[in-house]
């Protein structure tokens, strides 16, 4: 058997996540759907994590193994067109490519890297990848929220609650908030793991700093009580990427 990594990305909004479910259409039985006809049998598709519904990835890897004496190396080289033209146009791939056989789209990441996005003025042409905030917020402050986040190893306030997690524990190494533009801003957060929903209660919970809701000992007293109701809003889906794994 050979292992392959397929490098893609995908907007989120018509999907119910990354993860196959029974209730609605996912980015992986797309993907597994689009491979088994192209090699003409089940392809089982594993991917570097789960995004919730409605985000994106705008850099994502996935792995399968294939007996690859089944199609010509030559061939291979058309994996990209045809794939691309099996899926939604939702999803693009960039390649796929050949790996040792212990590489694994998950478990073998060192880190990964989301992004969240927001404007502070009315613009129709942001509205779908951006979030529209409408309250003010001090940026240090939101900044300082980040700082004592990256300090934390237990993230249970800022976990979906009744997930199939063993523990909660995470290295957070970058919570850091930009401003990219006039109007816009930007969260930035990398660890080696992320807990279902954690990035968008901390974005929600370093705003609600930022703007008075919370002060620093607010803080701390949500991350002490590992009670996802004592944190933050989630914020809305469509204004976060998944946008970098790192493995090496």
């Amino acid at each position: 058997m050979q292992r392959f990594f397929v490098h893609l990305a995908y907007d989120g909004e018509p999907y119910c996540g990354w993860q196959m479910q029974p209730n609605g259409r996912s980015v992986q039985a797309c993907l597994q759907e689009a491979f088994s006809i192209l090699l003409r049998q089940d392809i089982s598709v594993v991917g570097c994590g789960r995004t919730d519904a409605g985000v994106h990835a705008s850099s994502y890897y996935a792995h399968f193994d294939w007996p690859g004496d089944l199609l010509p190396f030559e061939r291979r080289g058309d994996w990209t067109y045809k794939l691309n033209a099996l899926l939604d146009r939702a999803i693009t791939v960039y390649s796929v490519f050949e790996v040792p056989e212990g590489l694994h789209a998950r478990y073998s990441a060192l880190q990964r890297r989301y992004r969240y996005y927001l404007h502070t003025h009315k613009d129709p042409f942001s509205d779908r990848f951006s979030y529209h905030c409408r309250f003010a917020f001090d940026p240090d402050r939101v900044r300082q929220a980040g700082v004592r986040l990256t300090a934390c190893r237990d993230f249970t306030s800022f976990a979906k609650l009744h997930s199939d997690n063993k523990d909660n524990l995470c290295r957070l190494v970058q919570a850091d908030f930009e401003q990219t533009g006039l109007y816009t801003w930007r969260f930035t957060f990398t660890a080696n793991r992320f807990l279902r929903n954690m990035v968008r209660a901390m974005a929600g919970t370093m705003l609600g700093v930022g703007s008075g809701r919370y002060s620093m000992d607010d803080l701390e007293d949500i991350i002490s009580a590992k009670d996802r109701c004592k944190a933050g809003v989630s914020m809305p889906a469509h204004a976060l990427f998944l946008d970098k794994i790192t493995y090496f």
